[in-house]
Formats: C-alpha cells, structure tokens, sequence
C-alpha cells in the first residue's frame, strides 16, 4: 500500500461503511475480521499486516476513518486510537526483510497475517469461526494457516469497508513507525520519509553506502532497480535478478 496522502483528507472518497461487514453478520458470522497489509512494495523495513476485530452490534465507525492512503500523517494520528476503542481488538503482525528474501513476498505476507491473528485469538478473539475481510483479489492468507476461517476477498476493501479501513490504519501507523526508529540508526536512507519505499534518493543512498540489514536485498537486484544501483557489480546484479522475488 503506497505511502502518498492527499493534502485535504476530508474532501477524499466516501467514508468506508459496515455493509459488508453486516451482511456477514445476517448470514451468521459471530466475527468479522478485516485484513489489510503496508508494505508490500518497499524496498526496506518489514511487511506489516493489520488485522481489526468487529462483533454483531458495533456501533459505527468512527467518522474520520478512511483508507490510511487516503489520511494525512497527522490524520491518521488522531484516527489510529479510536479505531482501538472502536473495534473488538486490532493487532499487526509483520514479517522481516530477511523473511520477504527468503520466502518471497506473498509468503510473509501470509506469516505476518497469521502472526495478527494469533494476536487476536490470544485477546479472546474466535478466529477460528470469524469471517475474515481480506483487502485484494488474490487470497493470500489461505495457504498460510493450518485451519483458516471463511476467508473473502474483496478488491478496494480498504477504501469501502470500515474494519479493512481499520485495519489499514493500525498498519501504517505501526510500520511508519518502525521505519521512523530505524532512521535513526541509518540516516543517510531517508527511512523517516520514504518509509522505505524506493524513492530516487533512497537508491541513490543505496548506490554510494550498499545495503542496511533492513533493506530486502533481493528486491535491491531486481532488473527494474539496478539502473538506480549502481554500485552493484553486474555478475552480481546479473546472478541475483533471477532469484528476485518482485
């Protein structure tokens, strides 16, 4: 999910609404579980997966919720705690650099998620008999847990759905915050900015200092970025962009 927000959050789309999630809980879902991932397509910094737990009788959502692409930084501040106080129980899982390099992306997707929902069931959540509101097209989550719950996909989740909004929202305030702490260790990426995305300057740091231990170093070889790295010696460059996982 990317990071750009508008600079007016309040003349952006429709708010997300309960619809979907109520028309879960007609068909007899005692849970609805809303999942939403940021991340997926840094360069640096782990995958983070938001999971937001909602009960038959939630009241509405709060008024400011959106999409956290759609929120400010300083919106998404002041959203983030009411969607706690709104929803049954949130958690974020995450997955590190080191597991996206050796498992690929859609794979630590899946450990972040399950990591989420362990969170979750550990707060008392029913997993287990939840239906699961997964923002996409593509199940990911699926192949990643032993027994999961009803699983749905739905594609703009985040935009329409409140507890996929929630989820989106908890997730990037967690990862932007990771990222933010690792600034400090190595500066000279931008990490406080880009939050690891592939900026012009954040490849261009790679090219003059290497790699941090929190960049995916396979995504740095990939054949689309070594025109910005060009500090990679190309039987390198040549001999890792096969095993990239992007």
């Amino acid at each position: 999910m990317g990071s750009s927000a508008p600079s007016d959050p309040l003349v952006v789309s429709t708010a997300p609404t309960l619809e979907v999630e109520q028309a879960f809980f007609a068909a007899g879902a005692p849970v609805v579980i809303g999942i939403d991932e940021v991340g997926r397509g840094a360069i640096a910094g782990v995958v983070a997966v938001g999971v937001c737990a909602i009960l038959p009788g939630v009241d509405a959502p709060p008024a400011r919720l959106r999409d956290s692409k759609l929120l400010s930084p300083a919106r998404r501040a002041e959203v983030e705690p009411l969607v706690h106080s709104w929803a049954a129980a949130v958690a974020v899982g995450e997955a590190e650099p080191g597991e996206i390099d050796a498992h690929g992306i859609v794979a630590a997707l899946g450990m972040a998620a399950r990591r989420g929902l362990i969170a979750l069931h550990e707060a008392g959540i029913d997993v287990g008999a939840s239906t699961v509101l997964l923002d996409g097209s593509h199940d990911w989550l699926t192949p990643a847990l032993s027994r999961p719950p009803r699983i749905q996909t739905r594609v703009k989740a985040d935009r329409d759905c409140a507890s996929v909004a929630g989820a989106s929202v908890v997730a990037k305030q967690y990862r932007d915050a990771l990222l933010v702490a690792d600034h400090e260790y190595w500066p000279v990426y931008g990490w406080s900015g880009n939050k690891g995305y592939g900026s012009p300057e954040h490849l261009a740091a790679v090219a003059e200092h290497g790699a941090s231990p929190r960049h995916r170093v396979t995504w740095l070889r990939a054949p689309s970025l070594l025109g910005g790295l060009g500090g990679l010696d190309s039987a390198s460059a040549s001999a890792s962009a096969s095993a990239s996982t992007v």
